[in-house]
């Protein structure tokens, strides 16, 4: 399996020689009001995809499934929503398949606990969305552990270090672990998504697995960048096990 990062959660998975296009927010930069209640009000994204109009619409004509952890704007977009085909194959956590559908979209398929597409496993996982107040307000989450062969990659998806994580790791085993960084957060509260000590908790509990960070300088509550956990990684002596990778490249 090969995975490249397009921007913020938006991911392209290559398995078995099918496209899976994880987490979809195709829109310019810019595009969107800011969210509100946080430290600054830079409309989002921050940054344009790391590729052109043409070569996004050659993307979504290759794309044989989409992957959603959850509905939030920075995962899935209006753009997004317009472009993508109707009948595009379609799994998500059971909680979003009826707004989902409502949208326009036919061929919707939620993924309860698991299931087997061409060959591909692809098993959902749980999470928290933040602490407290704000983690209920968030809404459910999930994550999916993605295996094949003898590969398997698990995208954590917005969630902060806590017991379904580490059920994950501990169930899964998973080769590659891909985290949401950036601890964003809101003017009151706790970070929503991992912070630099939930990675490093994430990197010493797997100490077998590659560990990537993405969810980076894309949306305007973010709050550690691709430098901050560059340098907390060099200090932890972690840089040969945990990576950040750049919008575009492909890191798996």
């Amino acid at each position: 399996m090969n995975l490249q990062l397009l921007r913020n959660a938006t991911q392209i998975l290559s398995a078995n020689g099918k496209t899976i296009l994880i987490d979809p927010m195709l829109a310019p930069k810019g595009s969107y009001d800011p969210f509100q209640n946080t430290r600054n009000n830079l409309r989002n994204p921050l940054v344009d995809l790391p590729i052109t109009e043409d070569e996004l619409h050659t993307l979504i004509a290759k794309t044989d499934v989409v992957l959603l952890t959850h509905l939030h704007l920075d995962h899935w977009d209006a753009t997004a929503r317009e472009l993508l085909p109707k009948d595009i194959t379609l799994f998500c956590q059971p909680a979003n398949t009826e707004a989902i559908r409502e949208a326009g979209f036919t061929n919707v398929i939620p993924v309860h606990d698991e299931l087997v597409w061409d060959d591909i496993r692809i098993s959902r996982t749980g999470g928290h969305h933040g602490t407290g107040e704000i983690g209920e307000c968030m809404g459910i989450v999930s994550g999916y552990v993605i295996a094949y062969g003898n590969d398997s990659i698990y995208i954590t998806g917005d969630t902060i270090w806590c017991t379904e994580v580490q059920d994950a790791l501990d169930k899964y085993h998973p080769a590659h672990v891909v985290l949401n960084g950036g601890a964003a957060r809101f003017i009151t509260g706790d970070p929503i998504v991992m912070d630099i000590n939930d990675i490093i908790t994430v990197c010493n509990y797997a100490p077998k697995a590659s560990v990537y960070v993405v969810h980076l300088e894309t949306a305007n509550h973010g709050t550690e960048s691709r430098a901050d956990i560059k340098a907390a990684l060099l200090a932890h002596n972690l840089t040969e096990r945990c990576h950040v990778p750049n919008d575009g490249e492909w890191f798996i």
